[in-house]
């Protein structure tokens, strides 16, 4: 049931001092799932919002960043204490970049040109297991367009202004709810069954899923794959985002594999055996030095077409 908070409620604030600069959109970039995800908003004047089910509630974060470094938080909702309490993880304090050696040219101008990135950790499984989920084998256009449908069918407004119809932004659903939507709603979102029983199941067991935020990752990951239709591709995605994991890379990827290869060797048919080689001296930084290579823009010229846009909405 949703918790009725007023948009003109006083939110409850926080100021956060990061220990080194930091870049809230190159930070939470990883959370926004399209340009209308009605989960994030981004503002002209740089101000960033988000929504979340935390485990104390719905809750609405609004966050920007001041010409002397810090951070100004304030938040809505039943949830917005933990909200407030999980920024310091969120912006990524507990993400080293230390380590991280450049060994190619490209990698070491990339870093030094975005010396504000961090790995954000949300603590929070489901909210980007069930997006990772729904970009299984489908485009990401495709995928978009179904979790703002179920969003906005199936979610509740957020708490305080993002609520309105200025920003119009939703919390997803409770894992209960997930459940519950009927077959017929997944089909005219464009969700075929092997996806929509993938998250149903995920739902089910939602409150084992998300104990895997406090796990080692490479555990975290195991915890995920138990769930069936849950592999390697969907479990590095959500954790990477979850907990902040440095190492995890995503294989499985259509085109990851000849990004990196053609970024780092030439190769824009490198396979994932091939991508994990060229990574390898990257060991314990390997997610860190793809997201590396995807921000430099450097990507093999387009030669295949696109895969094909299947709605099954139309059917």
């Amino acid at each position: 049931m949703p918790h009725p908070t007023a948009p003109t409620a006083a939110p409850a604030t926080r100021t956060y001092t990061p220990p080194s600069p930091l870049h809230l959109g190159l930070i939470l970039g990883p959370l926004r799932r399209g340009p209308a995800d009605p989960t994030f908003r981004a503002t002209p004047d740089g101000t960033l919002w988000r929504t979340s089910r935390t485990p104390e509630g719905p809750a609405t974060l609004r966050l920007t960043s001041t010409p002397d470094g810090t951070v100004r938080a304030a938040s809505w909702g039943p949830g917005a204490t933990w909200f407030l309490d999980r920024i310091p993880a969120l912006l990524g304090e507990g993400d080293d970049p230390a380590p991280f050696a450049p060994r190619h040219r490209l990698l070491a101008e990339s870093a030094r040109r975005r010396p504000g990135l961090r790995l954000t950790s949300t603590g929070l499984v489901l909210e980007s297991l069930i997006p990772s989920i729904l970009e299984q084998k489908v485009t990401t256009d495709e995928a978009y367009r179904a979790y703002r449908l179920l969003l906005h069918k199936f979610g509740e407004p957020a708490p305080g202004p993002a609520g309105g119809q200025e920003l119009r932004m939703r919390i997803p659903p409770d894992p209960y709810t997930w459940t519950r939507i009927p077959s017929w709603e997944w089909h005219k979102a464009g969700v075929d069954n092997k996806r929509a029983s993938t998250i149903i199941r995920a739902a089910q067991v939602a409150r084992r899923l998300e104990e895997a935020a406090a796990m080692e990752p490479v555990r975290a990951r195991a915890r995920l794959e138990l769930v069936p239709g849950i592999g390697p591709w969907t479990s590095a995605e959500t954790i990477q985002r979850t907990n902040g994991a440095p190492d995890e890379v995503t294989t499985g990827d259509l085109h990851l594999p000849g990004i990196v290869g053609y970024a780092l060797a030439g190769n824009r048919d490198a396979t994932d055996d091939d991508m994990l080689e060229l990574l390898a001296p990257y060991e314990g930084q390997r997610h860190r030095a793809a997201r590396l290579i995807l921000l430099s823009g450097v990507s093999p010229p387009r030669r295949h077409p696109k895969m094909r846009k299947v709605n099954i909405a139309e059917w």
